[in-house]
């Protein structure tokens, strides 16, 4: 069956077919200027006459909107097997985030490793949750990553005033979104927060199969932070937090300037759990055509602009 894939774009064909009227309304040189003037600018018969060569680019115009318009022939539908990872991002939104150690701040370094890990997600299927003192939904499971950056992209401390960091209550909603799931993998972006130990998260996490992924945004330096009562404190990374991954079935990583991080944290998680999720997809059989009137739209614009008459020497 034949098909534009971008019906809509055929309604520029009324630019062209505007032009075609102006060009049969217009008036011909010859009334517009006298015989001297037409001796001068007067093209000779070797070429192409103006008005043609109008006509030649209104029809290389047509055929390029034609050709924009995707025009296919479709053979019905095949059936695939696709297989995703399910996985949910966790973004740590407490005030400590705020801190600077890492450029511009531990918050806006940890949405830029966001968008890497994304980049590198082909075979996943995301979910978004941000986290303080409360955890809360960003996005579902989806694979639409241009969805998730947008939403990442908008989350500031301007909307968001949260205290704490509560990864006890990060992994009770982790585990409510994947109540169905056989595994459960968690990777979590966040500076480790104050917790001097994990033993009850890491219970909560083994207990229901939670795989929990860190990455550390936060320097063993520290940066400075401006608590609520106007006292100055050094905050550092929390290396505690280390344990939660190891002994979870996860893995632990560092803050790094190198995005192969992100490749590499997406290589090991697909390594651990390949075909988490297997279901079928239906995928449309197509032909592609749009190179044929695109090739006629570009030599017709070569015949309009190279096969032009001379001017006659006065």
């Amino acid at each position: 069956m034949f098909e534009f894939l971008y019906l809509e774009v055929l309604y520029l064909l009324i630019i062209p077919f505007i032009f075609i009227f102006l060009v049969r309304k217009s008036r011909s040189l010859k009334a517009i200027f006298s015989k001297e003037v037409m001796k001068e600018i007067y093209i000779k018969k070797s070429g192409f006459s103006k008005r043609l060569r109008a006509y030649i680019l209104i029809f290389s115009l047509i055929f390029g909107i034609i050709s924009l318009a995707r025009p296919v022939i479709t053979n019905g539908e095949i059936k695939i097997k696709q297989s995703y990872i399910n996985a949910v991002i966790a973004l740590d939104i407490s005030n400590s985030m705020r801190v600077d150690d890492l450029f511009p701040s531990r918050f806006e370094f940890a949405k830029n490793k966001i968008y890497s890990f994304l980049d590198n997600a082909m075979d996943k299927r995301l979910g978004v949750v941000g986290f303080s003192n409360e955890a809360f939904m960003i996005s579902p499971l989806t694979s639409d990553f241009s969805s998730l950056k947008y939403l990442i992209s908008n989350l500031n401390f301007s909307n968001l005033n949260l205290q704490g960091t509560d990864i006890y209550s990060l992994l009770r909603s982790v585990d409510t979104l994947f109540k169905d799931e056989k595994n459960k993998i968690l990777v979590l972006f966040s500076d480790g927060g104050d917790n001097e130990e994990f033993s009850k998260e890491i219970k909560f996490a083994k207990e229901n199969k939670i795989s929990v992924f860190v990455y550390l945004t936060a320097t063993n330096k520290g940066g400075l932070f401006k608590a609520p009562n106007n006292d100055v404190v050094l905050l550092k990374a929390n290396q505690n937090i280390k344990d939660l991954a190891l002994k979870t079935g996860g893995a632990y990583m560092q803050s790094s300037l190198n995005n192969d991080d992100m490749k590499a944290l997406n290589s090991l998680i697909s390594s651990k759990f390949s075909n988490n999720e297997t279901k079928d997809e239906m995928i449309k059989d197509q032909k592609e055509l749009f190179y044929y009137p695109l090739c006629l739209a570009i030599v017709l614009f070569f015949m309009a602009n190279f096969s032009l008459p001379f001017r006659r020497k006065a």
